[in-house]
C-alpha cells in the first residue's frame, strides 16, 4: 500500500473510529430517553463497558462500515455490476456478481488475481465484473488504458491474466502482454478516459482507499481479503437473493 493510501486509510479509519463510538455513546441517549438516571451515571457506565471491552469498538468499526457501504451501494448497483466492453468472465446472467476495483501495478492485486480464479473455476454462477482503478502512478495509467482496449477486443482476460504474471506494469511488460493476449495496438480514447473517471467516482463514494477493493451484494471489502473471505460473502449475497 502506497503512503497515499495509508494516509486515506488512516483517516477513514479515524472517521469510523468517531462514528463508531459515536454509535454506542448513542446508546446511552436511547437509555436516557428511555427512563435513564439523567444524572451522568448511564454514559459513566458505558465509558467503563468501552474501557474495559475496548474489543468491541473494531466490531462496531465493521457494523458501521458495512451500513454505509450498502446504503452507497444500492443506488449505483447497475453502475457497479455493468462491466465496461469485455472486463467480465463467469455467468453471463450470475445471480451474484463480484466487482474488483484493482490496480496493475498493486501487488496485492496481483496476489488476489488467482483467487478470483479459483472462485470463477468453482462457482458456475459467479459473475466478475473488473473495474480499473489506476491510482499507482504513469505506468498504472498506461497498463490500464491498454487493459480497457484489451476489453474492447474481447481479449480483456487473456491481457489481465498475461500482464499479472509478467510483474509490475512498464513499457516493456505492457507490450510483451499486449503481444501474448493478440491485443491490437490501440490508442487510449474518451471512452477510456470516461471509465477510468467513473471507476473513480465509484470508488470514493464506496470509500475505496486502495486496491483491491471488492464489491459483492452489499458488502465492502478492502485489501487482499483472501479466498475464505470472498466465498463467505459471495455466499451471503446469494442467500440474500433467495
Amino acid at each position: 500500500m502506497s503512503d497515499k493510501q495509508g494516509r486515506l486509510t488512516g483517516g477513514k479509519s479515524g472517521m469510523l473510529l468517531a462514528g463508531a463510538v459515536g454509535l454506542l455513546v448513542g446508546g446511552g441517549a436511547i437509555m436516557l430517553a428511555q427512563g435513564g438516571t439523567g444524572d451522568g451515571r448511564t454514559e459513566r457506565i458505558i465509558r467503563d463497558y468501552i474501557l474495559e471491552n475496548p474489543e468491541i469498538i473494531p466490531e462496531a468499526m465493521e457494523r458501521l462500515q458495512q451500513r454505509e457501504a450498502a446504503a452507497a451501494i444500492g443506488p449505483r448497483r447497475a453502475q457497479l455490476e455493468t462491466p465496461y466492453a469485455g472486463a467480465w468472465a463467469g455467468a453471463a446472467d450470475g445471480d451474484v456478481i463480484l466487482v474488483e476495483f484493482f490496480d496493475y501495478a498493486c501487488g496485492y492485486c496481483r496476489a488476489s488475481n488467482p483467487v478470483v480464479e479459483r472462485l470463477l473455476r468453482e462457482d458456475p454462477r459467479l459473475k466478475v465484473v473488473w473495474r480499473e482503478l489506476p491510482v499507482l502512478g504513469p505506468a498504472s495509467q498506461e497498463a490500464a488504458f491498454m487493459s480497457l482496449a484489451a476489453a474492447d477486443q474481447n481479449r480483456f482476460r487473456q491481457f489481465h491474466d498475461a500482464l499479472f504474471a509478467l510483474g509490475p506494469p512498464s513499457p516493456e511488460t505492457i507490450a510483451r502482454a499486449q503481444r501474448a493476449a493478440g491485443v491490437q495496438p490501440a490508442q487510449s480514447n474518451d471512452a477510456h478516459r470516461q471509465e477510468l473517471q467513473r471507476n473513480m467516482e465509484l470508488a470514493n463514494l464506496l470509500r475505496a482507499s486502495g486496491t483491491p477493493t471488492f464489491v459483492v451484494g452489499d458488502q465492502v471489502m478492502h485489501g487482499a481479503v483472501g479466498y475464505e473471505r470472498l466465498k463467505e460473502a459471495i455466499e451471503e449475497a446469494r442467500a440474500g437473493r433467495s
